[in-house]
């Protein structure tokens, strides 16, 4: 069972309080990638690269069953973003992004992955997941999103919506777009725009899943970590956990009760990628570790 990703392959500057390190492998689509990966394998990347990107980035995704014939190479500069972390890792402050040849992208979709069960739709411009969306076949479709496109593009951001299977979105950009401070309020509110499904992510705080029923509802718990090293592409990664799992297990049309399951693997996924910079930790995860942690996770939770 295959997975499609289509978004951002990026090239990474990071400062935390205890370290700093540039050109990491970075990008909504190379964390969610990685993380479905871990799941099942192939998962076909679609994205775009510069002359500049780094070769062992390349074998590393190939060596994990990702398949890079959608990841296109551009004689321009890779899309790159400079960030730092404060103390409580809560908070980062952007300090450069760079578009480059990310700017007049346009997904293309090979053909060994447009008939692919699962799709997501990472985080990039409405625009561009729209033209993914028109070139795939696929039975479920996850799409993510942030505050830029909210506020730029919120009306392609509608039509998007309308066409996806599950919204995923973090706490404080899921208030901005339904336009309410109540997080239950705010997800009932943007599932009422089209998608099936919407997690919204609360960090540390784990996620609230909303199905179709007014009674399904979820919340998933994060992994309790000792301490956060580096949570750039956490939320991508949970996407991609959750993805991976449903593909690993056949469900290509999730119930409620799947997509709960999927959402604590990809919360386990998405505290690995806490523990180093970019996806150092993450790309050696497998799935005895998520099987550990998720035990852990349930003697946590059960009462």
């Amino acid at each position: 069972m295959s997975v499609v990703i289509a978004g951002s392959v990026a090239l990474d500057n990071v400062k935390t309080p205890q370290d700093s390190q540039e050109n990491l492998l970075g990008g909504s689509a190379s964390y969610a990638a990685l993380a479905a990966s871990i799941f099942c394998q192939p998962i076909h990347l679609v994205g775009v690269i510069g002359h500049d990107f780094p070769k062992p980035h390349l074998d590393l995704l190939a060596s994990r069953g990702i398949t890079l014939d959608g990841l296109e190479r551009n004689s321009g500069e890779s899309f790159t973003w400079t960030g730092e972390y404060h103390d409580d890792m809560n908070s980062r402050t952007t300090h450069k992004v760079g578009l480059n040849v990310l700017e007049q992208w346009q997904p293309q979709v090979p053909e060994a992955a447009k008939t692919a069960k699962i799709a997501v739709a990472a985080n990039m411009s409405p625009d561009n997941q729209m033209q993914m969306l028109d070139q795939v076949q696929a039975d479920f479709v996850a799409a993510d999103t942030m505050d830029l496109w909210i506020n730029i593009a919120n009306e392609r951001l509608h039509d998007v919506l309308k066409r996806i299977d599950l919204l995923v979105i973090n706490d404080s950009e899921a208030k901005e777009f339904a336009g309410t401070t109540n997080l239950v309020d705010a997800g009932r509110k943007l599932q009422a725009k089209g998608p099936r499904f919407v997690i919204v992510k609360r960090g540390e705080h784990g996620s609230f899943l909303f199905g179709e029923k007014p009674e399904d509802f979820f919340a998933c718990s994060a992994y309790p970590l000792h301490s956060v090293f580096d949570p750039t592409g956490a939320g991508d990664s949970f996407l991609g956990g959750l993805v991976g799992w449903l593909a690993a297990n056949g469900k290509t049309k999730p119930t409620f009760e799947d997509l709960k399951t999927a959402a604590v693997h990809g919360s386990v996924a998405a505290s690995y990628t806490c523990e180093a910079f970019s996806t150092h930790k993450l790309q050696t995860v497998t799935l005895a570790d998520i099987d550990a942690r998720i035990a852990e996770l349930r003697s946590y939770t059960n009462f």
